[in-house]
């Protein structure tokens, strides 16, 4: 009866907000879609239009170094001060928009799959003084914001709190580069806009609405970006993805399928039924959590395969979306190295990084249409299922500067001691994953004509 009752609410609280905002709200049956914009996209704030594209990719890899470290020390564990350690919040790739409280405040949210909090910069609660951010919450404006008290199991459930003079529950979120978000752990009404194009035949964007969403309410961060907040797509109690599955029928499933840098078109992340990756040729196999605590995606990788040679070494891999190289231990990335170097004969030339190595000479549209045939396919093969995912040449080299290609691998490092699979080697593939049953599914896709919310308009 008492599940009855909440479901009876969750309703009455979408048709309000369907009222409200005068749009269609729905629970989502067939999932919903939101864009998954780049940082450098010409839709992002970030996006600096004097930087030509190669421009772009270089700044990308030199942040991919730094999550790549900051993702190693998380992977460790620990933190100095005793909070959660996470991934990284200064090097992003991707963004989000959501829509926070009653009215609505319109977001810019880091999305980040290495971390479980949600959390949004927000006015101080006592004074009302803004934090520094280009837009901040105010929960003194929102008629469904409510406050979470330090005894309560919620804030119990969330490491790093501490109770204020007012007994509610202070938090401290720390982050493996030394970032800091500290504020008040709060709920909210969390309303997402379906993607352009995501409804067939809607004359408005429909939204999906999550009541009582369990979030950070910043009143203080050390962080070193200027975006609203960050949305933690990990496995943990408080990520978006359990929250959402625990209110609504969508599951704990969501998926993402990444244009190539070099298209001028926003990606697409997926919820509910709309995550399932239904494409030929998928590959599944299993999550793996060799801690617990950790938010990471890991998968083991058994070996890589070119051409009718197989190179085996075991390794536990991080899936992860805003790290752009790819990272692998040497007994896997020179065999790639030294087959790369034996069959593609084009004139070397130097690379404008020192870990994009190695770069070829490709001269215009023909040259690059000959590069790639040059270049063998690289599949990975996956444990467990004994699944393989091929990567190709867009997957494995990046135009680093106008005629120049480079390896976009590079190796596993003391100071970097974990294995990455990059958002480069994940260009056009759909890949889904799914908490409820542990797995992880790659496929083929052209991810910017497959997914109607990665082009269309609204």
């Amino acid at each position: 009866m008492a599940g009855a009752k909440c479901y009876a609410l969750f309703i009455v609280a979408i048709v309000l907000t369907a009222q409200l905002c005068g749009c269609t709200a729905y629970v989502g049956g067939d999932g919903f879609s939101v864009e998954f914009i780049h940082r450098d996209s010409v839709e992002s704030p970030f996006h600096d239009p004097t930087l030509a594209s190669h421009g772009r990719l270089l700044a990308a890899v030199r942040r991919s170094t730094a999550r790549a470290s900051a993702l190693a020390r998380s992977y460790a564990g620990g933190s100095p001060n005793g909070a959660v350690s996470e991934v990284v919040s200064g090097p992003f790739e991707y963004m989000m928009y959501v829509n926070v409280g009653t009215p609505a405040t319109r977001m810019l949210a880091v999305v980040d799959t290495g971390s479980n909090l949600v959390w949004f910069k927000c006015t101080n609660v006592r004074t009302a003084v803004a934090v520094g951010a280009s837009l901040v919450f105010n929960p003194l404006s929102s008629s469904s914001f409510g406050r979470v008290f330090c005894q309560s199991g919620t804030c119990r459930a969330l490491s790093g709190t501490s109770c204020d003079a007012s007994s509610r529950c202070k938090y401290v979120h720390a982050y493996a580069d030394g970032s800091t978000t500290t504020g008040l752990l709060s709920t909210e009404n969390l309303i997402f806009d379906d993607a352009p194009g995501g409804c067939v035949g809607c004359r408005q964007r429909p939204q999906l609405l999550v009541p009582g969403f369990n979030f950070g309410c910043s009143t203080a961060t050390a962080v070193t970006f200027r975006a609203d907040g960050v949305v933690g797509l990990g496995g943990g109690e408080f990520s978006l993805i359990t929250q959402i599955g625990a209110v609504t029928s969508l599951g704990r499933r969501f998926s993402y399928c990444l244009v190539p840098y070099s298209v001028n078109a926003s990606s697409a992340l997926n919820f509910g039924a709309r995550a399932a990756v239904t494409e030929p040729s998928a590959a599944t196999t299993a999550l793996i959590r060799p801690d617990p605590r950790a938010p990471h995606y890991t998968v083991v990788l058994e070996s890589v395969k070119i051409g009718n040679a197989t190179f085996e070494h075991l390794s536990n891999v991080i899936v992860d979306s805003g790290t752009t190289l790819t990272f692998l231990d040497r007994a896997l990335l020179d065999p790639i190295v030294e087959e790369m170097t034996r069959r593609v004969r084009l004139p070397r030339k130097q690379s404008p990084d020192k870990l994009l190595q190695p770069c070829y000479s490709v001269v215009g549209p023909s040259g690059r249409y000959y590069f790639r045939k040059l270049v063998p396919d690289v599949t990975l093969m996956l444990a467990v299922f004994a699944e393989a995912v091929t990567l190709k040449a867009e997957n494995t080299f990046v135009e680093a500067q106008k005629g120049t290609m480079c390896l976009a691998m590079a190796p596993v490092t003391p100071l970097q001691p974990v294995a990455i699979i990059g958002n480069i080697a994940q260009h056009n593939f759909h890949v889904g994953y799914d908490l409820d049953k542990g797995t992880v599914t790659f496929a083929p896709a052209d991810c910017a004509s497959s997914y109607r919310s990665s082009s269309a308009s609204v």
